[in-house]
């Protein structure tokens, strides 16, 4: 039996492997690579296989100073949406996820990555996550919360509409920083949970059109192929 921490390993290995292998990552691709503790080691096996050769001319767009930071330190390329290079569109996104719910619906924002992670996700032809087991969920709403950037002047008004769909909100405290986590783009963080299970492809549509919210963390509209590694070491691929 594996730890969590190898199955997240495995689960990143296994994809940027098999996706080079079906020709879904290949030279010359721009890839969007995601934030966490199992990104991670998505964008550090994306790096050897650099390193080795057997891709070149990666351009990656990063969703968080902590992966511009990783892709720094491991000489991937890094350009922004914008740049001329890459055009606003991506061939691929790579990331973890918080939870994978059927039909392989998200949940993101765990390391308040959310908005940028789902622009880079919302701009890829294809999307990709790795998770451990514990990941996989049969409903999203109840367990891990939902996580909600939202502009700090709009904080009182966004708690009361979540409220009205039946979430309970509470707002992100930092860790080893006093007050509020401050995301990368300048934003609070509310995390949500309801007390039954919600329809996530619903509660996105309804939680965007609130004024003061910047993004929600139900990732819905682009549905992944999934890499689940599991404690017995062996990995499911859920598309």
């Amino acid at each position: 039996m594996i730890t969590t921490n190898e199955q997240k390993v495995l689960a990143a290995t296994t994809a940027i492997d098999t996706l080079i292998k079906e020709g879904a990552i290949f030279s010359g691709m721009k890839i969007g690579l995601g934030t966490g503790s199992t990104a991670m080691p998505a964008v550090k096996r994306l790096a050897e296989r650099i390193a080795d050769g057997t891709l070149q001319n990666i351009k990656a767009v990063s969703t968080s100073f902590q992966t511009t930071l990783a892709c720094e330190e491991l000489r991937i390329p890094v350009y922004t949406l914008n740049d001329g290079a890459i055009g606003g569109f991506l061939d691929l996104t790579v990331d973890g996820a918080d939870e994978i719910g059927p039909d392989n619906s998200l949940i993101k924002g765990g390391g308040a990555a959310l908005l940028r992670e789902k622009i880079t996700a919302y701009n890829s032809k294809a999307y990709a996550i790795v998770a451990d087991e514990s990941k996989a969920v049969s409903s999203h709403g109840t367990k891990f919360p939902l996580p909600v950037e939202i502009i700090a002047e709009a904080r009182v008004s966004v708690i009361r509409e979540l409220d009205r769909l039946g979430a309970k909100c509470t707002l992100r405290e930092g860790v080893r920083k006093a007050g509020p986590v401050i995301t990368d783009n300048g934003n609070m963080i509310l995390d949500c949970l309801w007390s039954s299970a919600v329809n996530p492809a619903e509660m996105e549509d309804k939680i965007n059109t609130i004024t003061g919210v910047v993004e929600c963390g139900f990732f819905t509209k682009l549905r992944p192929v999934a890499f689940v590694a599991h404690a017995d070491g062996t990995v499911q691929i859920i598309r």
